[in-house]
């Protein structure tokens, strides 16, 4: 039989939605934020030349940084003020995590509560700005290496270009840290995720135009490209099932005696989601794999020359390298897991579950229950982290033998579709609540009435 709230989401229409003032401003604002960071996406850098950087991009975008363009909503290919895009930010967010496990000091924060969650956010976002610095000096250093022909991507280099490239694209970086915030906060949905599935979805149209005219130059035959949009379907349809996907751990609850009134005695679920990091590892895994090479990008590739290890690097850390694969899907799986850490402990899943009188049948309340939590979880992530590795690395071979656009790969998919459902969950709450308001005050009247 359906529980109350399922009834009442069954009941949601868009008639409810027309009802829902405080739902209706939270879109309207993440639409607007979103408009907002699109605009300054065409944005360009001052002192560069947008026909030589765009013909060097072209030579560029199988590579690792036309990844990153995807990420940057196509930004970094017109070198605009958010060319860095959001990556500092979660790359900062990764290194402090780490740390918290390390440093005594961070964890203990961590520890307490509300305030020192907020000084970690702080941290997070000073050492954003040290690493969108470092990224964007060596940013500048990397264009002024670009050149093709006798034409230069810089049109004076020299160190003003330099400072005046770092401090507009780390403004840039602290500007989007600022809105996705803003959005988390005021809008819906989870304000950094919808930036970078905006950027993807954007450049949408693009990319199936690039896909179209590889069919009609014959450079990809038309049975190859339905064979794509059949196997983009199927990963969509697959990426719907497994983020559905749930384990639910069926949780008793004792009778007791009031008077001569029984309560209690009810049982219920404890839901775990088969991947409970959703496209957080992926993120994370890609900004991770992506930092190093803004710079090893440009002056490997771009400019010919570097450091040996600079070419190695550029050479190996590429679409269809084995090395990137290997990477790329260790550091899935160790997000998959470290994520998890941190968003759910068992332990005190147990200890709630034990402060309401519940309790698992057939295991012990406390420890014996943190234990087979910790041990039903970790078996889930194990899956989980794998299907999400699996969906990122399967399109790496087509993307490489056959230069399918970035944006029909699995991480895109996954973040697209991952984000969607996310997004459509945290409006179907708000729905959902204001529902609920609406009941309560409907009861109140009627009482005043009697």
């Amino acid at each position: 039989m359906a529980s109350a709230a399922e009834q009442l989401a069954a009941n949601v229409n868009f008639g409810a939605f027309a009802k829902a003032t405080e739902l209706k401003k939270r879109i309207w604002f993440t639409l607007g934020a979103l408009i907002v960071y699109r605009l300054g996406t065409y944005i360009p850098v001052p002192g560069i030349d947008p026909a030589i950087l765009s013909e060097i991009f072209q030579q560029q975008a199988g590579g690792i940084i036309g990844v990153f363009d995807m990420f940057s909503g196509g930004s970094l290919g017109r070198m605009t003020i958010f060319a860095l895009s959001i990556m500092p930010y979660i790359s900062a967010s990764i290194i402090v995590q780490l740390m918290t496990a390390v440093s005594p000091t961070l964890s203990q924060l961590k520890k307490e509560g509300e305030s020192g969650r907020k000084k970690i956010n702080q941290y997070t976002r000073y050492f954003t700005v040290v690493l969108a610095a470092f990224q964007s000096y060596g940013m500048a250093v990397g264009l002024e290496t670009m050149n093709v022909g006798s034409g230069s991507a810089v049109i004076d280099p020299g160190m003003i270009f330099r400072i005046s490239t770092v401090i507009t694209l780390t403004g840039g970086t602290i500007f989007l840290m600022w809105l996705g915030e803003q959005i988390t906060q005021r809008g819906v949905g989870n304000g950094i995720s919808l930036i970078i599935f905006s950027g993807i979805v954007a450049n949408l149209p693009g990319a199936i135009a690039q896909l179209l005219e590889l069919g009609r130059t014959g450079a990809m035959s038309t049975a190859f490209i339905l064979f794509l949009i059949v196997m983009a379907v199927a990963v969509i349809t697959f990426i719907v099932f497994m983020e559905r996907a749930q384990r639910r751990l069926l949780v008793q609850y004792p009778k007791r005696q009031v008077g001569n009134r029984m309560f209690g005695g009810e049982s219920s679920h404890l839901p775990l989601k088969l991947n409970p990091s959703g496209v957080i590892p992926a993120i994370f895994a890609s900004s991770l794999l992506l930092m190093p090479m803004t710079v090893a990008g440009f002056s490997g590739e771009a400019g010919g020359g570097g450091p040996a290890w600079l070419q190695w690097v550029t050479a190996n850390i590429s679409h269809g390298q084995p090395l990137y694969m290997v990477l790329y899907a260790g550091l899935i799986i160790f997000f998959a897991f470290f994520y998890t850490s941190i968003v759910f402990n068992p332990e005190d899943t147990a200890d709630n579950l034990k402060k309401n009188g519940g309790f698992i049948p057939g295991i012990r309340p406390g420890k014996n229950t943190a234990r087979y939590i910790d041990y039903v979880t970790t078996r889930l992530v194990t899956v989980g982290s794998i299907y999400v590795a699996l969906v990122c690395l399967l399109p790496e071979v087509l993307i490489s033998q056959y230069a399918v656009p970035f944006y029909f790969g699995g991480t895109s998919l996954l973040i697209v579709v991952s984000v969607t459902m996310d997004t459509v969950a945290q409006v179907h709450a708000h729905l959902l609540a204001h529902q609920y308001e609406g009941l309560i005050k409907k009861s109140k009247l009627k009482g005043r009435r009697g």
